[in-house]
């Protein structure tokens, strides 16, 4: 038995949702291609390890100029 479950209890929120995606069934297809279009994507390994290996450390202080080598 769980001292923390609420069998029977349901957010105003989850209710909103599960009427909502009741009445407009095409909501759910429509989540799925958003998130196939911003964020399923392959990853390019080989592109990856050049971006690491071209990035140039950054100084403790930002904008502190160097001194001229001159």
């Amino acid at each position: 038995m769980n001292i923390f479950g609420r069998p029977h209890y349901t957010s105003d929120a989850t209710q909103f949702i599960d009427q909502l995606k009741a009445s407009r069934p095409e909501l759910e297809q429509g989540q799925v291609e958003g998130r196939a279009l911003l964020w399923d994507k392959s990853v390019d390994r080989e592109f990856q390890a050049q971006a690491r290996a071209a990035t140039v450390p950054q100084q403790a202080y930002v904008y502190q100029t160097q001194p001229d080598p001159h």
